[in-house]
């Protein structure tokens, strides 16, 4: 099946995920009309992309960066707010889109009434491994940027990341299944 030149066929690895999100958020932000077609997975979205099914996909770098390296993709830009060490001639989309910025991310958390202290000591033994230069490359290495921090500064990111992907959502009108 090829895409129909009349329309943009945004693939994802299906509804409600981060790319698809992502191709939310650019609708929403630059009036960009694009069909989202979900596949089961990322790998099945690439070969729709590779094969013509579809035209565009939002994908986290760990699993296209081959891809792109080896030619099969072309990047034309990350969503992250700068640009990604290990593609340095790709533009971010901010660049065009000024304010677009879409990160994936993995945070700790612990239950509500932990003490403190325990708070506190898990915070720096995670930061002292971001901060180890050879964890930090084999990161850096397949796309990722890390993002060291205290606690306070992860919960108001959270907060900010629910904002954002509310009004995202309810532009969209994205339903929970």
């Amino acid at each position: 099946m090829k895409a129909n030149p009349g329309k943009i066929n945004m693939s994802t690895s299906g509804s409600g995920n981060l790319s698809h999100l992502a191709g939310e958020l650019f609708q929403m932000m630059t009036g960009a009309k694009m069909t989202h077609v979900p596949y089961r997975g990322m790998p099945a979205a690439l070969v729709a992309l590779m094969t013509g099914e579809a035209h565009v996909t939002f994908d986290a770098l760990p699993s296209s960066i081959s891809h792109v390296k080896d030619g099969s993709l072309r990047a034309i830009g990350v969503t992250s707010a700068t640009r990604a060490k290990v593609l340095p001639d790709v533009p971010t989309i901010a660049e065009t889109v000024p304010g677009y910025a879409v990160t994936g991310w993995l945070g700790l958390g612990v239950p509500k009434g932990t003490p403190p202290g325990a708070v506190e000591r898990l915070s720096k033994a995670v930061n002292a491994t971001l901060a180890d230069p050879e964890f930090a490359t084999k990161l850096t290495n397949i796309g990722s940027v890390l993002f060291p921090g205290s606690p306070a500064e992860f919960g108001t990111f959270i907060a900010a990341e629910t904002e954002k992907w509310g009004k995202v959502v309810k532009f969209a009108g994205l339903k929970v299944d």
